[in-house]
């Protein structure tokens, strides 16, 4: 099991109180590809806070690569988010003024495992997983739309992590650039057995997924 929750409850308590996850129980085997649906407002990128733990103001228990990671301090679990989970959000978040390379080397230098020659040969190497190795050198905001979520899903890759998590990532582009980043999630899944959970508005990109699980007022409806 990648990411299991036991009884997830979210209350917002200002203005005032407000229950916005009720009793979440979802379990993400290795090697699934899992869609969240839901009407907007419905809870589902505020799970998506709390399961890749930016969010840990919430009652019950989050398990990830089968470790309980509830109540863990905030430095180990930014460790743990470094090295166990890879993001990819409906905007791109690189940083204009850097190559492409270097916004893919980022996270690992942060984690600081490897030395910054072999880190730079990973880069590479993932942009070219993503066809997209003759950009390495190009400042990053001189790039398409399509080719910066390429970038971002690169960049999520470079610690080689457990899961890949998703906020609309094919939110703000047209619908082939949208099939493009399915089809590059799904070679991910096959070829490397990875994990990946994806929040989406997009019926069709969430029927192709493995199974979705469908929110409504803060419930997990099927």
């Amino acid at each position: 099991m990648i990411l299991e929750t036991k009884n997830i409850n979210k209350y917002f308590r200002k203005p005032v109180k407000f229950h916005a996850l009720k009793d979440i129980n979802i379990s993400i085997e290795k090697g699934e590809f899992v869609s969240v649906m839901g009407k907007s407002g419905c809870g589902k990128s505020t799970l998506l806070y709390i399961l890749s733990t930016m969010d840990t103001d919430y009652d019950g228990e989050l398990f990830l690569d089968n470790q309980l990671i509830t109540d863990k301090t905030n430095e180990e679990l930014a460790k743990l988010r470094n090295e166990l989970i890879g993001f990819v959000f409906q905007f791109h978040y690189l940083l204009p003024e850097f190559t492409v390379l270097d916004n893919v080397m980022l996270p690992a230098e942060k984690l600081g495992k490897k030395s910054k020659e072999e880190i730079r040969i990973d880069g590479m190497e993932k942009l070219r997983l993503l066809g997209i190795e003759n950009q390495a050198h190009k400042k990053a905001n001189l790039l398409s739309g399509g080719q910066k979520q390429r970038v971002s899903i690169a960049r999520a890759l470079i610690n080689n992590p457990k899961i890949i998590m998703g906020d609309e990532p094919t939110g703000n582009l047209d619908s082939k650039n949208a099939d493009n980043v399915f089809d590059i999630f799904k070679e991910l899944n096959t070829s490397q057995d990875l994990s990946l959970l994806i929040v989406t508005h997009d019926s069709d990109f969430a029927e192709k997924t493995d199974r979705t699980i469908t929110m409504e007022d803060g419930r997990i409806l099927s």
